[in-house]
């Protein structure tokens, strides 16, 4: 039986949306169809990634942990394990103390999806198969499986290898208006 780490599963029910954070209509023409989302990235992943875009609505300014859980009606405890994570990746700076905060390390546009994903996922082994030190799958060297889902993972990561933090808060103003920021930030 192979150990569990946090970045496996988070604990946690997610909460549904605060009335004031309703969708509006024209938000609503802008989600994906779920029923073509075939891939589910870790709660760790995600929140990764939700507090690399929070950041990068506003690059220059320095935040709370508690501001972003906040925002986003999630738990300040698991915030607290993703950012630090998220600072000994190198993708965000964090200051302790009177004035401190965390803020981004880099520019959005030098933040790249596809290695922070990479990063807080560790690596892809979506069968057994992939896990040479506890693979015990006894049609290994017969079946073809993991040679369609190598070329399945890797064609995933090179789409998100394409994208930076800029292009996830190109929609900067309704990401502010969701979030609660204040209006008219630059």
């Amino acid at each position: 039986m192979r150990s569990i780490d946090h970045k496996d599963v988070f604990n946690i029910h997610l909460k549904q949306p605060r009335s004031s954070q309703a969708l509006e209509e024209s938000e609503l023409a802008d989600l994906p169809e779920r029923a073509a989302i075939d891939v589910q990235l870790t709660y760790y992943t995600d929140y990764s990634l939700r507090v690399l875009m929070y950041l990068a609505i506003e690059p220059r300014r320095r935040v709370s942990i508690s501001e972003i859980a906040d925002s986003y009606d999630i738990s300040r405890n698991h915030l607290v394990k993703v950012v630090h994570n998220l600072a000994r990746g190198g993708f965000i700076e964090s200051y302790r103390g009177k004035g401190g905060g965390i803020e981004l390390a880099r520019a959005p546009a030098k933040i790249n999806l596809g290695e922070v994903v990479r990063y807080t996922e560790g690596p892809f082994r979506p069968v057994e198969c992939f896990d040479a030190e506890r693979n015990q799958c006894v049609i290994t060297n017969a079946c073809g499986l993991a040679p369609v889902l190598k070329e399945a993972c890797d064609s995933f990561l090179a789409t998100l290898d394409r994208y930076t933090l800029t292009e996830l808060v190109a929609k900067r103003e309704r990401l502010t208006r969701r979030l609660g920021l204040k209006k008219g930030l630059d």
